[in-house]
Protein backbone atom coordinates (compact mmCIF):
# COMPACT_ATOMS: atom_id res chain seq x y z
CA UNK A 1 0.00 0.00 0.00
CA UNK A 2 1.42 3.42 -0.96
CA UNK A 3 1.83 6.32 1.46
CA UNK A 4 -1.21 8.15 0.07
CA UNK A 5 -3.41 5.05 0.37
CA UNK A 6 -2.17 4.42 3.90
CA UNK A 7 -3.03 7.99 4.90
CA UNK A 8 -6.49 7.59 3.42
CA UNK A 9 -7.02 4.33 5.34
CA UNK A 10 -6.21 6.03 8.65
CA UNK A 11 -9.35 8.01 9.37
CA UNK A 12 -8.85 11.39 11.01
CA UNK A 13 -12.40 12.63 11.59
CA UNK A 14 -13.58 10.08 14.15
CA UNK A 15 -16.22 10.76 16.83
CA UNK A 16 -13.53 11.06 19.50
CA UNK A 17 -11.58 13.60 17.45
CA UNK A 18 -14.69 15.73 16.82
CA UNK A 19 -15.73 15.66 20.51
CA UNK A 20 -12.31 16.67 21.86
CA UNK A 21 -12.09 19.43 19.24
CA UNK A 22 -15.42 20.88 20.38
CA UNK A 23 -14.39 20.60 24.04
CA UNK A 24 -11.31 22.63 23.19
CA UNK A 25 -13.38 25.14 21.19
CA UNK A 26 -15.70 25.99 24.09
CA UNK A 27 -12.88 25.98 26.64
CA UNK A 28 -10.87 28.38 24.53
CA UNK A 29 -13.83 30.69 23.95
CA UNK A 30 -14.16 31.02 27.72
CA UNK A 31 -10.40 31.55 27.97
CA UNK A 32 -9.97 33.99 25.08
CA UNK A 33 -12.84 36.24 26.20
CA UNK A 34 -10.71 37.13 29.21
CA UNK A 35 -7.36 37.73 27.53
CA UNK A 36 -7.86 41.36 26.40
CA UNK A 37 -10.39 42.21 29.14
CA UNK A 38 -8.75 41.08 32.39
CA UNK A 39 -5.89 43.59 31.96
CA UNK A 40 -8.59 46.31 31.79
CA UNK A 41 -10.26 44.83 34.89
CA UNK A 42 -6.92 44.85 36.71
CA UNK A 43 -6.36 48.48 35.70
CA UNK A 44 -9.74 49.41 37.18
CA UNK A 45 -8.67 47.76 40.42
CA UNK A 46 -5.69 50.11 40.49
CA UNK A 47 -3.05 47.98 38.80
CA UNK A 48 0.04 49.46 37.10
CA UNK A 49 1.55 48.14 33.85
CA UNK A 50 3.68 45.75 35.89
CA UNK A 51 0.62 44.55 37.80
CA UNK A 52 -1.29 44.06 34.55
CA UNK A 53 1.54 41.84 33.35
CA UNK A 54 1.24 39.85 36.58
CA UNK A 55 -2.42 39.10 35.83
CA UNK A 56 -1.27 37.11 32.81
CA UNK A 57 1.97 35.96 34.40
CA UNK A 58 0.52 34.48 37.60
CA UNK A 59 -1.95 32.44 35.57
CA UNK A 60 0.76 30.89 33.45
CA UNK A 61 3.09 30.33 36.41
CA UNK A 62 0.50 28.18 38.18
CA UNK A 63 -0.20 26.31 34.95
CA UNK A 64 3.53 25.65 34.60
CA UNK A 65 3.73 24.31 38.15
CA UNK A 66 0.89 21.84 37.63
CA UNK A 67 1.61 20.69 34.06
CA UNK A 68 4.51 18.24 34.72
CA UNK A 69 2.48 16.48 37.42
CA UNK A 70 -0.52 16.47 35.08
CA UNK A 71 1.49 14.78 32.35
CA UNK A 72 2.76 12.11 34.70
CA UNK A 73 -0.67 11.22 36.04
CA UNK A 74 -2.33 11.41 32.63
CA UNK A 75 -0.01 8.62 31.50
CA UNK A 76 -0.60 6.56 34.64
CA UNK A 77 -4.30 6.96 35.39
CA UNK A 78 -6.04 8.21 32.27
CA UNK A 79 -7.30 11.38 30.65
CA UNK A 80 -11.01 11.85 31.44
CA UNK A 81 -10.90 12.45 35.19
CA UNK A 82 -8.11 15.01 34.96
CA UNK A 83 -9.83 16.78 32.07
CA UNK A 84 -13.10 16.98 34.01
CA UNK A 85 -11.44 18.25 37.21
CA UNK A 86 -9.50 20.89 35.31
CA UNK A 87 -12.62 22.20 33.57
CA UNK A 88 -14.50 22.46 36.89
CA UNK A 89 -11.68 24.48 38.50
CA UNK A 90 -11.47 26.60 35.35
CA UNK A 91 -15.18 27.53 35.39
CA UNK A 92 -15.32 28.17 39.15
CA UNK A 93 -12.31 30.51 39.01
CA UNK A 94 -13.89 32.62 36.28
CA UNK A 95 -17.04 33.11 38.36
CA UNK A 96 -14.88 34.05 41.37
CA UNK A 97 -13.37 37.03 39.52
CA UNK A 98 -16.60 38.98 40.02
CA UNK A 99 -16.00 38.88 43.79
CA UNK A 100 -12.40 40.11 43.71
CA UNK A 101 -12.32 43.28 45.88
CA UNK A 102 -8.67 44.02 45.20
CA UNK A 103 -5.84 43.29 42.81
CA UNK A 104 -4.29 40.86 45.31
CA UNK A 105 -7.45 38.73 45.53
CA UNK A 106 -7.74 38.82 41.73
CA UNK A 107 -4.20 37.42 41.50
CA UNK A 108 -5.10 34.64 43.97
CA UNK A 109 -8.10 33.63 41.84
CA UNK A 110 -5.93 33.93 38.75
CA UNK A 111 -3.40 31.49 40.25
CA UNK A 112 -6.16 28.92 40.91
CA UNK A 113 -7.52 29.52 37.41
CA UNK A 114 -4.11 28.65 35.98
CA UNK A 115 -4.13 25.31 37.80
CA UNK A 116 -7.42 24.43 36.11
CA UNK A 117 -6.01 25.53 32.76
CA UNK A 118 -2.88 23.42 33.21
CA UNK A 119 -4.99 20.34 33.96
CA UNK A 120 -7.64 20.63 31.24
CA UNK A 121 -5.48 21.92 28.38
CA UNK A 122 -2.81 19.25 28.88
CA UNK A 123 -5.46 16.53 29.11
CA UNK A 124 -7.36 17.68 26.01
CA UNK A 125 -4.20 17.91 23.90
CA UNK A 126 -3.19 14.44 25.02
CA UNK A 127 -6.59 13.04 24.05
CA UNK A 128 -6.18 14.68 20.64
CA UNK A 129 -2.78 13.10 20.05
CA UNK A 130 -4.19 9.75 21.19
CA UNK A 131 -6.96 9.72 18.60
CA UNK A 132 -5.07 11.23 15.63
CA UNK A 133 -3.30 8.67 13.37
CA UNK A 134 0.47 9.04 13.63
CA UNK A 135 0.94 9.43 9.87
CA UNK A 136 -1.48 12.39 9.93
CA UNK A 137 -0.31 14.00 13.18
CA UNK A 138 0.78 17.30 11.63
CA UNK A 139 -2.47 17.59 9.69
CA UNK A 140 -4.57 16.49 12.67
CA UNK A 141 -2.97 18.96 15.07
CA UNK A 142 -3.51 21.67 12.47
CA UNK A 143 -7.23 20.95 12.31
CA UNK A 144 -7.45 20.49 16.09
CA UNK A 145 -5.81 23.88 16.47
CA UNK A 146 -8.69 25.43 14.53
CA UNK A 147 -10.74 25.15 17.74
CA UNK A 148 -8.49 27.67 19.48
CA UNK A 149 -8.22 29.66 16.25
CA UNK A 150 -11.98 30.07 15.91
CA UNK A 151 -12.17 31.16 19.52
CA UNK A 152 -9.50 33.79 18.81
CA UNK A 153 -11.60 35.09 15.93
CA UNK A 154 -14.70 35.49 18.08
CA UNK A 155 -13.93 35.59 21.79
CA UNK A 156 -11.55 38.56 22.33
CA UNK A 157 -13.74 40.91 20.29
CA UNK A 158 -16.83 39.51 22.06
CA UNK A 159 -15.21 40.03 25.45
CA UNK A 160 -14.34 43.64 24.63
CA UNK A 161 -17.87 44.24 23.32
CA UNK A 162 -19.41 42.86 26.53
CA UNK A 163 -17.39 45.08 28.88
CA UNK A 164 -18.07 48.13 26.69
CA UNK A 165 -21.81 47.43 26.35
CA UNK A 166 -22.59 45.69 29.66
CA UNK A 167 -20.19 44.99 32.53
CA UNK A 168 -17.62 42.56 33.84
CA UNK A 169 -20.21 40.46 35.70
CA UNK A 170 -21.87 39.57 32.40
CA UNK A 171 -18.47 38.78 30.91
CA UNK A 172 -17.58 36.35 33.69
CA UNK A 173 -20.97 34.59 33.54
CA UNK A 174 -20.78 34.06 29.77
CA UNK A 175 -17.15 32.94 29.92
CA UNK A 176 -17.92 30.37 32.62
CA UNK A 177 -20.98 29.26 30.63
CA UNK A 178 -18.78 28.35 27.68
CA UNK A 179 -16.63 26.17 29.91
CA UNK A 180 -19.80 24.55 31.28
CA UNK A 181 -20.62 23.37 27.74
CA UNK A 182 -17.13 21.82 27.56
CA UNK A 183 -17.74 20.05 30.87
CA UNK A 184 -20.94 18.52 29.48
CA UNK A 185 -19.12 17.27 26.39
CA UNK A 186 -16.28 15.86 28.52
CA UNK A 187 -18.76 13.50 30.15
CA UNK A 188 -19.23 11.77 26.76
CA UNK A 189 -15.56 10.90 26.20
CA UNK A 190 -15.11 7.14 26.18
CA UNK A 191 -12.05 5.70 24.46
CA UNK A 192 -9.31 3.31 25.49
CA UNK A 193 -6.17 5.18 26.48
CA UNK A 194 -2.73 3.66 25.77
CA UNK A 195 -1.61 1.27 28.49
CA UNK A 196 0.74 2.75 31.05
CA UNK A 197 4.18 1.14 31.04
CA UNK A 198 6.41 3.89 32.44
CA UNK A 199 8.06 3.39 35.80
CA UNK A 200 9.40 6.00 38.18
CA UNK A 201 8.23 9.57 38.62
CA UNK A 202 9.21 11.70 35.63
CA UNK A 203 8.22 15.34 35.23
CA UNK A 204 9.97 16.09 31.92
CA UNK A 205 9.98 14.22 28.62
CA UNK A 206 13.51 14.69 27.31
CA UNK A 207 12.54 13.84 23.72
CA UNK A 208 10.28 16.92 23.70
CA UNK A 209 12.84 19.44 24.94
CA UNK A 210 13.90 20.83 21.55
CA UNK A 211 10.43 22.01 20.43
CA UNK A 212 9.71 23.06 24.02
CA UNK A 213 12.63 25.51 24.09
CA UNK A 214 11.60 26.90 20.68
CA UNK A 215 7.97 27.42 21.64
CA UNK A 216 9.08 29.10 24.88
CA UNK A 217 10.78 31.85 22.90
CA UNK A 218 7.89 32.16 20.44
CA UNK A 219 5.27 32.56 23.16
CA UNK A 220 7.34 35.22 24.90
CA UNK A 221 6.24 37.40 21.98
CA UNK A 222 2.63 36.24 22.46
CA UNK A 223 2.78 37.48 26.05
CA UNK A 224 3.54 40.96 24.71
CA UNK A 225 0.53 40.78 22.40
CA UNK A 226 -2.17 39.43 24.72
CA UNK A 227 -1.21 41.58 27.70
CA UNK A 228 -0.60 44.93 26.04
CA UNK A 229 -2.00 45.17 22.50
CA UNK A 230 -5.28 46.77 23.70
CA UNK A 231 -3.42 49.30 25.86
CA UNK A 232 -0.95 50.07 23.05
CA UNK A 233 -3.79 50.63 20.58
CA UNK A 234 -5.64 52.90 23.03
CA UNK A 235 -2.49 54.99 23.28
CA UNK A 236 -2.88 55.66 19.54
CA UNK A 237 -6.57 56.45 19.88
CA UNK A 238 -7.68 53.10 18.42
CA UNK A 239 -10.79 51.73 20.14
CA UNK A 240 -11.77 48.83 17.84
CA UNK A 241 -8.61 46.77 18.42
CA UNK A 242 -10.77 43.65 18.66
CA UNK A 243 -10.35 43.48 14.88
CA UNK A 244 -6.66 42.68 15.45
CA UNK A 245 -7.61 39.41 17.14
CA UNK A 246 -10.13 38.59 14.41
CA UNK A 247 -7.57 39.05 11.63
CA UNK A 248 -4.94 37.21 13.65
CA UNK A 249 -7.34 34.30 14.05
CA UNK A 250 -8.27 34.23 10.36
CA UNK A 251 -4.58 34.01 9.43
CA UNK A 252 -4.20 31.20 11.97
CA UNK A 253 -7.24 29.43 10.53
CA UNK A 254 -5.66 29.34 7.10
CA UNK A 255 -2.09 28.54 8.09
CA UNK A 256 -2.70 25.84 10.70
CA UNK A 257 -4.35 23.10 8.61
CA UNK A 258 -2.45 23.99 5.43
CA UNK A 259 0.95 24.04 7.10
CA UNK A 260 0.18 20.97 9.22
CA UNK A 261 -0.67 18.98 6.11
CA UNK A 262 2.43 20.28 4.31
CA UNK A 263 4.64 19.37 7.28
CA UNK A 264 3.54 15.73 6.97
CA UNK A 265 4.56 15.81 3.31
CA UNK A 266 7.59 18.09 2.91
CA UNK A 267 9.12 18.08 6.40
CA UNK A 268 8.91 20.05 9.61
CA UNK A 269 11.90 22.36 8.99
CA UNK A 270 10.35 23.94 5.90
CA UNK A 271 7.31 24.96 7.93
CA UNK A 272 8.76 25.88 11.32
CA UNK A 273 11.61 28.13 10.17
CA UNK A 274 9.53 30.45 7.90
CA UNK A 275 6.88 30.56 10.63
CA UNK A 276 9.37 31.87 13.19
CA UNK A 277 10.62 34.50 10.73
CA UNK A 278 7.06 35.76 10.22
CA UNK A 279 6.61 36.05 14.00
CA UNK A 280 9.73 38.22 14.27
CA UNK A 281 8.59 40.40 11.37
CA UNK A 282 5.20 40.96 13.02
CA UNK A 283 6.85 42.21 16.23
CA UNK A 284 8.99 44.58 14.17
CA UNK A 285 5.90 45.99 12.44
CA UNK A 286 4.19 46.68 15.77
CA UNK A 287 7.12 48.92 16.64
CA UNK A 288 6.08 51.19 13.73
CA UNK A 289 2.34 50.86 14.30
CA UNK A 290 0.55 54.18 14.48
CA UNK A 291 -2.71 53.40 12.69
CA UNK A 292 -5.10 50.50 12.58
CA UNK A 293 -3.78 49.27 9.20
CA UNK A 294 -0.37 48.60 10.78
CA UNK A 295 -1.98 46.50 13.49
CA UNK A 296 -3.91 44.56 10.84
CA UNK A 297 -0.78 43.84 8.80
CA UNK A 298 1.08 42.69 11.92
CA UNK A 299 -1.90 40.46 12.79
CA UNK A 300 -1.76 38.74 9.38
CA UNK A 301 1.96 38.01 9.66
CA UNK A 302 1.78 36.97 13.29
CA UNK A 303 -1.18 34.68 12.70
CA UNK A 304 0.44 33.05 9.67
CA UNK A 305 3.75 32.54 11.47
CA UNK A 306 2.34 31.34 14.78
CA UNK A 307 -0.14 29.09 12.99
CA UNK A 308 2.64 27.49 10.97
CA UNK A 309 5.13 26.95 13.79
CA UNK A 310 3.12 26.07 16.93
CA UNK A 311 1.11 22.97 15.87
CA UNK A 312 4.04 21.51 13.95
CA UNK A 313 6.31 22.02 16.96
CA UNK A 314 3.74 20.22 19.10
CA UNK A 315 3.61 17.36 16.61
CA UNK A 316 7.41 17.21 16.78
CA UNK A 317 7.20 16.97 20.58
CA UNK A 318 4.99 13.85 20.55
CA UNK A 319 6.06 12.12 17.33
CA UNK A 320 9.18 10.55 18.83
CA UNK A 321 7.61 9.12 22.00
CA UNK A 322 5.46 5.98 22.39
CA UNK A 323 1.71 6.48 22.99
CA UNK A 324 1.93 5.83 26.72
CA UNK A 325 4.26 8.84 27.13
CA UNK A 326 2.23 11.37 25.16
CA UNK A 327 0.80 12.89 28.32
CA UNK A 328 4.25 13.81 29.60
CA UNK A 329 5.40 14.96 26.15
CA UNK A 330 2.40 17.29 25.85
CA UNK A 331 2.91 18.53 29.40
CA UNK A 332 6.58 19.28 28.69
CA UNK A 333 5.69 21.16 25.50
CA UNK A 334 2.97 23.24 27.14
CA UNK A 335 5.21 23.98 30.11
CA UNK A 336 7.48 25.78 27.67
CA UNK A 337 4.44 27.37 26.00
CA UNK A 338 3.12 28.74 29.30
CA UNK A 339 6.53 29.76 30.64
CA UNK A 340 7.03 31.88 27.55
CA UNK A 341 3.70 33.67 27.95
CA UNK A 342 4.15 34.10 31.69
CA UNK A 343 7.77 35.26 31.57
CA UNK A 344 7.00 37.49 28.61
CA UNK A 345 3.96 39.12 30.22
CA UNK A 346 5.84 39.92 33.42
CA UNK A 347 9.00 41.01 31.64
CA UNK A 348 7.24 43.13 29.01
CA UNK A 349 5.21 44.87 31.70
CA UNK A 350 8.42 45.97 33.39
CA UNK A 351 9.98 46.90 30.04
CA UNK A 352 6.93 48.92 28.93
CA UNK A 353 6.96 50.92 32.15
CA UNK A 354 10.48 52.09 31.22
CA UNK A 355 10.54 52.22 27.40
CA UNK A 356 6.91 52.53 26.38
CA UNK A 357 4.95 50.06 24.27
CA UNK A 358 6.49 50.69 20.85
CA UNK A 359 10.08 50.02 21.95
CA UNK A 360 8.80 47.03 23.92
CA UNK A 361 7.55 45.46 20.66
CA UNK A 362 10.88 46.18 18.96
CA UNK A 363 12.63 44.32 21.78
CA UNK A 364 10.14 41.47 21.35
CA UNK A 365 11.94 40.56 18.11
CA UNK A 366 14.82 39.27 20.26
CA UNK A 367 13.07 36.15 21.62
CA UNK A 368 11.74 35.46 18.12
CA UNK A 369 15.30 35.39 16.82
CA UNK A 370 16.29 33.23 19.80
CA UNK A 371 13.58 30.75 18.75
CA UNK A 372 15.10 30.56 15.28
CA UNK A 373 18.59 30.09 16.66
CA UNK A 374 17.54 27.43 19.17
CA UNK A 375 15.65 25.44 16.55
CA UNK A 376 18.71 25.48 14.30
CA UNK A 377 21.26 24.68 16.98
CA UNK A 378 19.55 22.26 19.36
CA UNK A 379 19.60 18.55 18.68
CA UNK A 380 19.27 16.80 15.37
CA UNK A 381 17.27 18.13 12.44
CA UNK A 382 13.54 17.58 12.58
CA UNK A 383 12.16 14.51 10.84
CA UNK A 384 11.27 15.14 7.21
CA UNK A 385 8.13 13.04 7.50
CA UNK A 386 5.97 11.47 10.16
CA UNK A 387 5.52 8.15 8.44
CA UNK A 388 5.01 5.35 10.90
Amino acid sequence: MGQGAARQAERLWTRDFVVITFITLFTFIGFQMLLPTLPVYASQLGGSDTAVGLVVGVFTISAVIIRPFTGHYLDLYGRKGILFAGLLIFAASILAYAWAPSLFILLVFRFIHGIGWGLCSTASSTVATDVIPKSRLGEGMGYYGLASTLSMALAPALGLYIINSFNFDVLFMLSAGMVAVAITLALTINYHKPAATRSGFNLIEKAALRPTVVVFFITMTYGAVVAFIALYAAQHGITNIGSYFTIFALALAISRPVCGRLADRIGFDLIIIPGIILVATAMFLLYFASGLHWFWLAAVLYGAGFGAAQPVLQALAVISVPPQRRGLANATFFTGFDLGIGAGSIMWGAVASVTGYSVMYLLATIPAMAALASYSLLGRKAETSVAA
